[in-house]
């Protein structure tokens, strides 16, 4: 008989990917809260929680390489965040972004945190077909954050991202996940096949039930829930 997936994790209720997004929409609806504060809160979370990493490993951030693998959705915005701050904390920061979709741009979410992240000295690379400069600053890396895929991903991760997720579980490095290891699923916590295996996971908001799936601890790591400040009463009524 399978383990169930606990009902709260740390004090949280443990939701769905479908009711996470309910619950962000309501936020940025009936509460007024913006979907880019949503985002700055996470990302800034993120990049205390990789410093926290780093010095429980007697690391210091300050002039250490960390590379950031985006995504181009909102995941991909949460790590362009997180490398933002991070870089104001001293690291020496590096993203490789994966390109918009052909003849289409950016959302919101990442163009308007591209722009920051290259103005606060973010050393950003849009993925190409060659891959060796990649490969160089992750095996270079204290610590890789992985900011490809959200919780709202499904299927088997494909082309560029098929290939980065093979060459951050190569490099040998550290590996932190935004919201959930690229390549698990966010409801089930089962694979394709081409997943990331995190030393911890910073979960956004509230824990996914896929996180505590007894078959995903392993890909998942040490859970962390960052939390985005969502009001108590929306919480309690949404996850009733």
């Amino acid at each position: 008989m399978k383990a169930p997936i606990p009902d709260e994790y740390d004090g949280y209720p443990v939701v769905t990917p479908r009711l996470m997004a309910e619950i962000d929409k309501k936020a940025i609806d009936e509460y007024g809260i913006s979907a880019l504060d949503l985002m700055e809160i996470a990302g800034r979370g993120v990049a205390e929680g990789v410093v926290e990493f780093l010095a429980e490993r007697g690391e210091k951030i300050e002039g250490s390489l960390v590379t950031v693998c985006c995504g181009r959705g909102k995941n991909g915005g949460d790590g362009l965040i997180a490398a933002r701050h991070l870089k104001t904390k001293g690291a020496e920061v590096i993203v490789f972004i994966m390109p918009p979709k052909r003849q289409t741009k950016y959302g919101k979410e990442v163009d308007d945190n591209l722009i920051k992240a290259n103005a606060s000295g973010v050393s950003v690379h849009e993925v190409s077909e060659e891959l060796i400069e990649l490969d160089v600053r992750l095996r270079s890396s204290v610590v890789i954050i992985d900011a490809l895929l959200g919780t709202g991903a499904s299927g088997k991760p494909a082309g560029f991202v098929h290939r980065m997720i093979q060459r951050m579980m190569k490099a040998g490095k550290p590996v932190i996940a935004v919201d959930i290891p690229s390549g698990i699923n966010g409801e089930t916590g089962h694979h394709s096949g081409v997943f990331i295996t995190a030393d911890r996971t910073f979960v956004l908001g509230l824990p996914k039930r896929g996180l505590l799936a007894p078959h995903a601890l392993k890909n998942v790591g040490d859970l962390r829930v960052v939390e985005l400040g969502f009001p108590k009463d929306l919480i309690n009524r949404m996850c009733a």
